[in-house]
């Protein structure tokens, strides 16, 4: 096998082994909901519903955009976020991770940095606005996990992102 074989069997491989981690749902729950692109299933309500995880998915939006090389808030940013906290805090069984992700630009240990800046601006912000800290937690993909793959603006402008997903729990 030749050195490029072998790297490109072990990324498949690692790839394969972090999706099938990513399979036991949020804190190893099985009801937890991954709304990274994953449409909400009935039994987490409808998009009508405002009490449901699709209506927080869809209507109030989970997720909010950075800019290059940033974890600063814009207003749009902070208009969805806005939107978020006053929903967590009519629905208090509920408790979010906030993820944090980068574009492919960079080193992994960069972007896993700027993964945490980004998911640690969006939590503030939310406990800013009354949630309870101890109902969201971060984590940084950092430029692992991109929606777009290809080496444009338009991809990566949707991979530099703060992703709030929700599970039903009491506490953290």
């Amino acid at each position: 096998m030749t050195m490029s074989l072998r790297a490109s069997a072990l990324i498949l491989s690692a790839t394969l082994a972090l999706s099938a981690c990513s399979q036991g749902g949020l804190f190893g729950r099985d009801d937890a909901v991954d709304l990274n692109g994953a449409q909400a299933s009935g039994a987490f309500g409808s998009v009508s519903d405002p009490r449901s995880i699709a209506y927080f998915n869809q209507i109030v939006g989970d997720r909010i955009l950075f800019a290059v090389d940033q974890s600063t808030l814009d207003a749009t940013s902070m208009a969805t976020l806005d939107g978020q906290a006053q929903w967590l805090m009519t629905n208090p069984e509920f408790i979010a991770l906030i993820e944090g992700h980068a574009d492919e630009q960079g080193t992994r240990e960069y972007n896993l940095a700027l993964g945490a800046r980004r998911a640690a601006a969006v939590r503030d912000y939310l406990v800013s606005r009354g949630v309870a800290a101890n109902r969201l937690n971060t984590i940084s993909y950092g430029k692992e996990r991109p929606i777009e793959i290809c080496s444009d603006e338009s991809c990566y402008r949707q991979n530099r992102r703060g992703v709030t997903v929700l599970t039903v729990g009491a506490g953290v």
